[in-house]
């Protein structure tokens, strides 16, 4: 048989021991998922990983095939997203591996005065995503028409031409003053908002204006979604496209 380790999904800040009955199997060929008790309400959920599939030297190789990554992220966020109901839930890197139980235990317990701040500050808060798209054709024909130039031929060309050049750049303008408008008025119903520099994840309808996190209290998240909504809806009528998703596991805001 081949050594194993201990892989780490998350750690888990809950009142009683969470139930594990319902937990997704978590990444091919490792054990069920099992908590760790960490004492104080901490909870580490982790599973045995076979080091002939998740040694350092299998990993390494397993990280060129983006497919065999891509399943591997589904399946730990399967797990970590399994305990979104308790009252934090920390996600750990993927592909965290010690060598033992008892090293894991030792790393938490190292780690855990910054583990119980993060855990306080996310604690009955979930993440939820906003991304803004913008489509020109739309915007541009809900932007207000300009009357038609009486100039004569040549003039009205160059004249047709700057208004053409002027119009992009108002465009633009308009866009950013709108989505700094909507993140905004978002942010104001979070604990904390985040913008995300850049997206893997595919663009469709146009160019992204916006791919932001919120860490919402649950307390609030029915009014977040109403608000969304209504600026998607709104949005939407000058050629924008707004997409929410959630409520996640709070992945953008465990970082110090």
């Amino acid at each position: 048989m081949s050594p194993k380790g201990t892989y780490v999904y998350c750690v888990i800040a809950a009142a009683r021991r969470p139930r594990l009955p319902r937990t997704p199997r978590g990444l091919p060929g490792m054990g069920p998922v099992r908590l760790l008790d960490a004492g104080d309400g901490l909870f580490v959920a982790v599973a045995d990983a076979p080091l002939n599939q998740y040694g350092e030297a299998a990993i390494n190789r397993g990280l060129t095939d983006l497919d065999w990554v891509s399943r591997a992220a589904v399946a730990h966020e399967a797990v970590v997203e399994s305990f979104i109901k308790e009252t934090a839930v920390l996600p750990m890197k993927l592909f965290t591996i010690f060598t033992s139980d008892d090293r894991a235990m030792a790393h938490v317990r190292t780690e855990r005065r910054r583990i119980a701040t993060v855990a306080r500050r996310v604690a009955d808060h979930q993440e939820w995503g906003v991304r803004v798209v913008l489509d020109r054709a739309r915007a541009a024909a809900a932007a207000p028409k300009k009357k038609a130039s009486t100039l004569p031929t040549g003039a009205a060309y160059l004249t047709r031409k700057k208004a053409q050049r002027d119009a992009v750049v108002e465009l633009g303008t308009h866009a950013r003053e709108t989505v700094a408008a909507l993140y905004d008025r978002l942010e104001a119903r979070s604990r904390l908002a985040k913008r995300r520099m850049g997206s893997e994840l595919p663009v469709h309808g146009g160019p992204l204006l916006l791919d932001a996190a919120f860490l919402v209290p649950r307390a609030r998240a029915t009014s977040f979604q109403a608000l969304a909504s209504r600026e998607s809806r709104s949005l939407a009528r000058h050629g924008y496209g707004l997409t929410l998703t959630g409520p996640w596991p709070p992945y953008s805001f465990v970082q110090d």
